[in-house]
């Protein structure tokens, strides 16, 4: 077959089963089928770029990152609408509408709890998203909104120009999927479905917003040339017709039946895959609308009803306290099982030590509950008439629950943190930043075999890398004897190090790469740092006395003392390999800007680094020089402005020189 034709045909069975399957939820091929389809139209796309489409299948799994988002002036605006919180008050709106359009009906759909878009079409072609906005202006998400496989790339028998608007929302099981790969990585993890759809629809790199499994909920028609409707119930048959995962709706009759309609609902809110926050009540009549027109906020012929949160009261029976992948020790409540919100609930977060202070809750205490954004559960406030007589304030431990290492306030924030260098519960995460590139840059040590190495009890410290059973490595699923001896080059290949690698490496609290490169200068051994006081420590450029503390602080601790002498012992270098002799630049700061000729921007950094000087990334008062290269922006014209003296690329050059 001739490979355009090919192309067009695999496109064409492709998107036919995205539409049943996510659209209509009535797959008729197993996935093995459909993956197999799609690694076809790849291989003829890669082999012939001049005949793949911007609207291939293949686009579902993103295209290349964007640098920004384009605004978009929406050709219809995207109104909000008007809250209501009682059926008094939905009386009262439907009472308004009466006195124009006596013979009301209405549509009932539920509010899906997501993030609204417009979704663009030329000659059935699917040619711009973008995101609300203030109702006139979006973001230009096309890239990202083509990951979502319920949005048809093209339409048969469409207008020449359609407009439609939906709810972009993350499936409660993605939701979870997610929140459990974040704690895995020990990031945070997100508040609720809508923040995380938002979030990963604005996404600059179009991959992570394919990984999100992002759906939508077609809701309205904002333009269709050439074809008209009398009502909004039909204009929404009509883009069903066309293939669109359209809202769900009941045509109610009279205000009562919208009432039952939208109590329904609310009974059914946890059944569906989706959050919703209420029900929208709107006028079917599409010359009603017309005649009932907006107010400078919005339209007079809609409303949407908000569902209050539901309050449950229980028991706090216990607190147990976590330990994070990045340490933070956390409170989470036992509490007496309650259903809420669709599930039964057994315990709930407590954020941090201020949180329990400040509404004062103990253990044994009656108290209200609820899912914060629906999801999560945590405590409103305690019932104090009934509290028990012994009940005692609550305070988290001094030290670590699972290591026992002393735990320390963060300066910035209410967290409190385990100091264990060893510590069991922060090991993927430890490790994960031991073998990174600004690091120990160790290849082939992904988050992945790292826990594959932790689950197979190969590994327990970051020292247990230069002890590794590499026979039981290779007899891991997917790595092999091939993979295995791979890894075994790069562990012996990072015993080489510089010092500031290994400095970086070990995690002390606030010294990242650069000050780790100052410190293996200015100490030049791993013995001399560790046997420097406090005074020795802040004389170095960029060492404070906060980062000075939480170094001395760090090799006092038996776990990190330990740790070091294994490192030792397995023959990790301990010196500095780039120890300052040459301290011509020392307690000057360098800021580079423009387009560096002569070197890289990393090679003049080095440079800078190496005569005991600062590279810093932005302009002020304490800045020394700046190096101005081609096209030279803002921050050339602040040192201008600040009276700082601007550098060519060959005057800096010859003060290497």
């Amino acid at each position: 077959m001739d490979p355009k034709q090919e192309i067009q045909e695999l496109t064409k069975q492709l998107e036919h089963h995205n539409h049943l399957y996510y659209v209509l939820d009535r797959p008729e091929i197993p996935d093995y089928e459909y993956d197999r389809m799609l690694r076809k139209l790849e291989e003829l796309e890669a082999a012939h770029p001049e005949l793949a489409s911007p609207l291939s299948p293949t686009r579902r799994i993103g295209g290349e990152a964007l640098s920004q988002f384009v605004k978009v002036r929406h050709a219809v605006p995207l109104e909000s609408l008007q809250d209501v919180f009682s059926f008094e008050e939905l009386r009262s709106f439907d009472a308004h509408v009466r006195l124009e359009e006596p013979e009301a009906e209405y549509s009932v759909e539920p509010k899906i709890d997501g993030l609204s878009v417009a979704l663009e079409y030329e000659d059935g072609v699917f040619v711009r998203g973008a995101t609300r906005g203030d109702g006139l202006v979006g973001e230009d998400v096309t890239e990202n909104l083509k990951t979502i496989r319920s949005i048809p790339l093209t339409l048969e028998h469409a207008p020449a120009r359609l407009i439609v608007r939906g709810e972009v929302y993350m499936p409660r099981s993605a939701f979870e999927a997610l929140n459990a790969e974040q704690e895995r990585l020990g990031k945070p993890l997100f508040a609720n479905p809508r923040n995380a759809a938002a979030g990963s629809l604005r996404q600059l790199d179009p991959k992570v917003a394919a990984q999100r499994r992002l759906d939508i909920l077609v809701f309205n028609l904002q333009l269709a040339e050439g074809v008209s409707f009398r009502t909004h119930t039909q204009s929404l048959d009509f883009l069903r017709g066309l293939h669109f995962k359209v809202i769900p709706y009941t045509l109610c009759v009279s205000e009562e039946e919208a009432e039952r309609q939208i109590s329904e609902y609310d009974a059914q809110r946890y059944t569906f895959a989706y959050d919703i926050d209420g029900a929208v009540m709107k006028l079917n009549s599409l010359e009603g609308r017309a005649r009932l027109g907006s107010t400078a906020k919005f339209p007079r012929w809609a409303a949407a009803f908000k569902y209050p949160p539901e309050i449950k009261t229980t028991v706090l029976q216990d607190i147990v306290v976590q330990v994070g992948r990045t340490g933070v020790l956390t409170p989470r409540a036992i509490v007496a099982p309650v259903h809420l919100a669709g599930t039964t609930v057994t315990a709930a977060t407590l954020h941090n030590q201020d949180f329990i202070t400040q509404k004062d809750i103990r253990i044994g205490d009656t108290v209200k509950i609820r899912k914060a954004g629906e999801i999560i559960p945590e405590i409103l406030e305690v019932d104090l008439s009934r509290r028990p007589k012994d009940a005692t304030p609550y305070h988290l431990p001094e030290h670590c629950p699972v290591c026992g290492a002393p735990v320390v306030r963060d300066d910035d924030g209410a967290a409190l943190r385990c100091t264990g260098a060893e510590c069991p519960a922060q090991l993927s995460r430890n490790l994960a930043h031991f073998v990174s590139r600004e690091a120990m840059n160790i290849d082939g040590l992904g988050s992945a075999v790292i826990d594959q190495l932790i689950e197979n009890n190969l590994i327990a410290t970051p020292a247990d890398l230069y002890q590794l059973d590499y026979e039981a490595v290779a007899a891991l699923p997917g790595l092999g004897e091939k993979s295995a001896e791979n890894l075994r080059k790069a562990i012996e290949n990072s015993k080489q190090n510089d010092l500031s690698r290994l400095l970086c490496a070990l995690g002390i609290r606030q010294v990242g790469s650069k000050a780790a490169k100052v410190l293996a200068a200015s100490f030049g051994s791993m013995d001399a740092l560790m046997n420097a006081d406090a005074n020795a420590l802040t004389a170095v450029p960029d060492i404070g006395e906060t980062t000075a503390q939480n170094i001395l602080d760090y090799f006092s601790s038996p776990q990190a003392q330990d740790l070091v002498e294994r490192l030792r012992a397995a023959g990790v270098n301990f010196y500095s390999l780039n120890a300052v002799t040459d301290t011509r630049f020392a307690g000057k700061t360098f800021v580079l800007t423009g387009a560096l000729t002569l070197f890289t921007r990393d090679e003049a950094e080095a440079k800078i680094e190496s005569l005991g000087g600062k590279a810093a990334s932005s302009v002020s008062k304490k800045t020394t020089y700046v190096v101005a290269g081609e096209n030279a922006g803002s921050k050339l014209q602040k040192a201008q402005t600040l009276g700082i003296p601007v550098l060519t690329e060959q005057e800096f050059l010859e003060m290497l020189q």
